[in-house]
């Protein structure tokens, strides 16, 4: 299985291919969003836009899936699905800034990458079930302790797997190799895939809200 993701990541053709279909995703999904789904709030839009250009056709399949008003019913895999969009929107851009800081700019090695880029993923997490909450009046410590509280399991999932595949397969790789770049977008995405389950199980036990149907218009409320 390695030697054959390893063959396909590190042709320059994947990341050519990749890069359209993202591409691609992002402008349907924004045509979507303006057209036919303008009720979904504004930082649903941008969780959304993320996603979607972390995961090309995999986020853009998420959202068609559980975030468009066109929905046939709401569903506690669909409000996962939401959840996890939620949480990766903001981890994604914590764990990309961490990957070009410690590797791309300072040079590394694999403890301190790990090491900054889950402390920027969390931080990236958090932000956004913080400052949401902080805006409907709630004080800045019961914020915290609730994004703790419901996010950490769906954060940590997400980046054990997501680091771990990216080093898995790129290893020592430098910004100049297309490895580098082909393993952290596949890498994101495995991340994703696998915080979904831990998504679903949280809004099923209560721990998580998870976010409102987007039928209902107020897809920006209720705690991620």
């Amino acid at each position: 299985m390695e030697l054959f993701l390893e063959t396909i990541l590190t042709s320059p053709v994947f990341l050519v291919v990749w890069g359209v279909a993202a591409l691609v995703s992002v402008f349907i999904l924004v045509r979507d969003l303006s057209r036919n789904n303008p009720q979904i709030a504004g930082l649903m839009k941008w969780v959304w836009v993320f996603t979607v250009a972390y995961s090309g056709p995999i986020g853009l399949a998420v959202y068609y899936y559980s975030g468009r008003k066109q929905i046939s019913h709401d569903s506690l895999w669909r409000r996962g699905f939401r959840s996890v969009a939620h949480c990766y929107s903001g981890c994604g851009a914590g764990e990309i800034a961490g990957i070009f800081i410690t590797v791309g700019l300072l040079g590394l090695g694999n403890f301190w990458v790990v090491g900054i880029t889950f402390a920027l993923a969390y931080v990236a997490g958090f932000a956004l079930t913080v400052g949401p909450l902080m805006q409907e009046g709630v004080a800045f410590p019961t914020a915290m302790r609730d994004a703790f509280y419901s996010e950490t399991a769906s954060i940590t999932v997400m980046e054990v797997v997501a680091l771990g595949v990216d080093l898995w397969l790129a290893g020592n790789a430098g910004m100049g190799d297309p490895i580098f770049w082909s393993s952290l977008v596949f890498s994101l995405s495995m991340g994703l895939l696998a915080a979904y389950p831990v998504n679903v199980l949280l809004i099923h036990f209560g721990v998580k809200e998870g976010m409102h149907s987007p039928k209902d218009g107020h897809h920006a409320h209720g705690h991620c």
